[in-house]
């Protein structure tokens, strides 16, 4: 398989107009709104969605810049391997984010405690579930010591094209 190809299903239009300054994570983002653009030939599939509180989409970071395997993440001063941390500039720059949904409107979502730069391609839409998706945890890794800070933390452009 040498080719893997997506197709973005809409565009999120948030406050943010660019990486820098941007939450580094949705809880960062709690006091900001924003709108999901879904494109009509998927409206249809957002029915039943208004049921669910929170929504995890799946998007591509399409202002990330070349991927290094070695980072220095936005909430430590070492180097990390790139797997280890959330950094966007990635081999594959997919984001991910837990989001609130506040309601539906046609082909629409209202959402707010969002970490996502304006105009950012949506790949996909899931319902957050957290029988499914919350996990006990034993360990975080080096951020372990660093989390507490995230949502404070900005983002600074050093995963960005210049």
């Amino acid at each position: 398989m040498d080719v893997i190809q997506y197709h973005p299903i809409g565009i999120i239009h948030t406050p943010f107009k660019a990486p820098e300054g941007t939450p580094i994570q949705p809880p960062g983002g709690v006091e900001h709104c924003a709108e999901v653009e879904v494109y009509p030939e998927y409206g249809e599939g957002l029915r039943d969605l208004e049921g669910f509180s929170h929504l995890i989409l799946l998007y591509h970071c399409h202002l990330a810049g070349k991927a290094r395997l070695t980072v220095k993440p936005f909430l430590d001063n070492a180097e990390h391997g790139l797997f280890s941390t959330r950094a966007p500039a990635r081999p594959n720059p997919i984001g991910l984010s837990v989001v609130r949904l506040l309601r539906v409107e046609g082909s629409r979502l209202f959402i707010r405690e969002l970490d996502i730069v304006d105009g950012t391609p949506l790949l996909d839409i899931k319902p957050y579930v957290p029988k499914f998706d919350t996990r006990e945890v034993e360990r975080t890794g080096w951020l372990e010591q660093q989390a507490h800070r995230s949502e404070e933390a900005r983002d600074d452009g050093r995963f960005c094209d210049k």
